[in-house]
């Protein structure tokens, strides 16, 4: 179990991937809105903030417009509840790489606890509670726990009962529960696939975060939500964490408000696009799961999302024959596949690890990302068909020992 996040080295960034093309009828609300001069107010505007309450009522959880916040992205969100609760921040080690970040800033204590071999997202209970001793014995005190029902990073979702376990664990250490439910929309199989939210198991002490260019709206447009609970602790943080959104003045453009109210009435063109996602994401995450285990890689299969992560710790000898000994270098090697090392959430810079995302196989411009959302199958396209044999191609050099 580790302490506290270390704080990584400056390195370039991964170029970010594209995304899906904007849906017309977003951005025609867009253009519509577009001589709107006045911002949204902090936590976002009454009508704003009853659109959400539609959205969550229709994912099972009744809400009312006062337990709603707004903002220009999930890490806004996310310091603003730091700041809010005011202690040491508790994550599961992986997780997605913003939610370290504003605890640092605000001179938090990060303390990771690994996740369990069958998925990602939350960390395990009794090293959870292992890592909240181990916190108070060196004197911090951990307040939040984050966790996703729908990982970034492994694409995996928790089993209920998992879920429910972490649960009564943060609960019974007095942590207040963050749960990121931003790709929650995005299962592979529905049917298959059981997805719950903590808010459903302790109503009282969860808040709920989603980032809504997951699956409603452009990766361009920055817009968040966050979900308090309604009793009145709850209150009181939602009243802390507009304060700290309020003193750090980034609200949401009032042209982007206007258009992520229309996308959160989740009209049929909307629910399509996320439909549409979610399988295109489907058809691609398994591909690339196909491919790096192929390789020899350990993943776990993905079941939400654009993402997985493998592991090439099997190939270390290969690997290591030809100077690649971190996460790092594993990341520079696979950068035309958009990796990004371990390192980047929460794993030691020594491991084996990468992430890779299906929107690495979507195509550089807008014609061809729009091709494969109109595929009945992706996969028959020749440029995500030549965008895999290179990355099959890539691990085989890579990973073939060099030795005899």
């Amino acid at each position: 179990m580790q302490r506290t996040a270390p704080d990584p080295q400056w390195e370039p960034e991964p170029d970010p991937p594209a995304g899906l093309p904007v849906l017309p009828e977003l951005a025609a609300h867009l253009s519509a809105a577009a001589d709107r001069t006045e911002a949204e107010p902090p936590g976002g505007s009454v009508p704003l903030r009853t659109a959400a309450c539609g959205y969550w009522e229709r994912r099972g959880l009744a809400t009312t417009p006062d337990r709603v916040l707004a903002a220009p992205g999930v890490p806004a969100l996310l310091l603003a509840l730091y700041a809010a609760a005011d202690g040491a921040v508790v994550l599961p080690r992986p997780c997605s790489e913003w939610y370290a970040p504003p605890a640092r800033l605000l001179g938090r204590p990060v303390h990771l606890a690994p996740v369990p071999a069958e998925s990602g997202g939350v960390p395990d209970p009794f090293a959870l509670l292992e890592t909240v001793r181990r916190a108070r014995m060196h004197g911090d005190g951990p307040r939040v726990l984050v966790l996703s029902v729908a990982d970034d990073p492994t694409g995996t979702c928790p089993a209920p009962e998992q879920l429910h376990e972490v649960c009564e664990a943060a609960a019974q250490e007095g942590l207040w529960i963050i749960s990121d439910e931003t790709r929650r929309d995005l299962l592979h199989d529905p049917h298959d696939t059981v997805v719950l939210s903590p808010a459903e198991m302790l109503p009282g002490e969860v808040v709920v975060l989603t980032d809504l260019r997951a699956t409603l709206v452009p990766a361009s447009w920055p817009a968040a939500l966050a979900r308090f609970p309604a009793t009145d602790r709850g209150a009181l943080l939602r009243t802390a964490a507009l304060d700290a959104l309020t003193a750090v003045s980034t609200p949401l453009p009032g042209p982007v408000g206007c258009a992520v109210t229309h996308a959160l009435g989740e009209p049929d063109a909307v629910r399509a696009r996320t439909a549409t996602a979610a399988r295109v994401y489907g058809t691609l995450a398994a591909a690339l799961h196909h491919t790096v285990t192929e390789a020899g890689a350990v993943c776990r299969p993905p079941h939400s999302g654009s993402h997985l992560y493998a592991d090439f710790e099997p190939l270390r000898r290969p690997l290591a024959a030809r100077g690649i000994v971190e996460s790092r270098a594993l990341e520079r090697k696979l950068a035309p596949w958009r990796a990004r090392g371990g390192h980047r959430f929460g794993d030691a810079p020594g491991a084996l690890r990468v992430r890779l995302g299906a929107e690495a196989l979507l195509g550089a411009d807008r014609e061809l990302r729009q091709r494969v959302l109109a595929a009945p199958d992706p996969l028959e396209l020749p440029h995500i068909t030549e965008a895999l044999t290179a990355l099959s191609r890539a691990l085989a050099g890579l990973t073939t020992s060099t030795g005899g």
